[in-house]
């Protein structure tokens, strides 16, 4: 079997390509190396696998590339490309947002339909629901993005939706929730507060700290991926979170318990697009896919902190 991962040097998209391989699939993947952030820790992501005989990459923007000739006898898609981040898509920066997350998706699905795949899984995000009153949320209620972000995320995973149902491209969109583990992007929460606290800097929390997040493991996001591959379901939208939210100020305090020193807090004022609560209705994904999230907050912040000690060589004195 063969997969195309778009997004493959990522956070999710380089865990994602290894666990294919090791499940026997062939691996093309894709990835532009866009500016978000530093390239030598993408590089770093795929340094694994990139002499495995079952992986092919292709250093490529999207928009530009021939998708075609690397689609013959591609079996499954998991399109992981994305412009990612919620405070950074106000303003001028918006345009991006577009062309990678809505114009990126448009094109791959425009040139899918004319091949012959078994599964399209679409990267979308919990950001599509914004400001939820009926929390766990669940998939059927009313999407009210927060963000440009979450704006542009919600308008590919409804292009999805209407290539399913006018070209049968069999779409599944992933809704995930605030993903962590080890590669985690450097700006987000988890690896901000691991590396502030190492370090002995000033952990800096927009808002209150008592925003709750469903914080949902890197194995348990490519579990699910894992599953929407096999199964027949297709032009369904699916949850994938842990099930059990916490405050972020909680976070601060196992970080502290794991790392053995206190976090010396800073509280700035929230930060525009920053929705409140975030917590996932998962029995959609239970029910129909047989997904579990197997790994609870304290292991995967272990996991993380020991993967960013490991990694970071100015640190190994700490």
């Amino acid at each position: 079997m063969k997969a195309l991962v778009t997004g493959c040097a990522g956070f999710i998209g380089s865990h994602l390509s290894e666990s294919l391989i090791e499940n026997d699939i062939e691996v093309i993947g894709i990835d532009c190396f866009t500016e978000y952030y530093d390239r030598k820790l993408k590089e770093r992501n795929i340094s694994s696998i990139l002499s495995s005989k079952k992986f092919t990459f292709v250093e490529a923007d999207i928009m530009d590339a021939s998708l075609g000739q690397y689609l013959k006898d591609v079996k499954y898609i998991f399109h992981q490309a994305g412009q990612p981040g919620v405070r950074g898509s106000w303003g001028k920066e918006f345009d991006i947002y577009v062309k990678n997350n809505i114009l990126v998706t448009q094109r791959i699905l425009e040139i899918v339909k004319d091949f012959e795949i078994k599964k399209f899984i679409y990267a979308s995000s919990s950001s599509v629901y914004g400001n939820i009153d009926e929390l766990p949320v669940k998939e059927s209620q009313l999407t009210k993005p927060f963000s440009p972000y979450g704006v542009t995320k919600l308008a590919a995973e409804q292009l999805c939706n209407l290539y399913f149902e006018n070209h049968g491209i069999p779409t599944v969109a992933l809704r995930y929730f605030t993903v962590y583990g080890p590669r985690q992007r450097p700006e987000m929460s988890m690896s901000k507060f691991i590396k502030d606290m190492i370090s002995g800097n000033c952990i800096t929390i927009y808002g209150d700290g008592k925003q709750i997040r469903d914080f949902t493991y890197i194995d348990d996001i490519v579990k699910a991926n894992l599953l929407a591959m096999e199964s027949p379901v297709e032009g369904e939208v699916f949850n994938v979170g842990s099930s059990r939210p916490i405050k972020l100020i909680e976070i601060i305090k196992i970080l502290e318990k794991l790392v053995g020193k206190k976090a010396n807090i800073e509280f700035m004022h929230k930060q525009d697009g920053d929705v409140r609560e975030t917590y996932a209705d998962i029995n959609k994904i239970e029910s129909l896919y047989g997904y579990k999230a197997s790994i609870d907050i304290e292991k995967g912040l272990y996991n993380q902190l020991d993967y960013f000690k490991s990694t970071n060589e100015n640190l190994k004195s700490h």
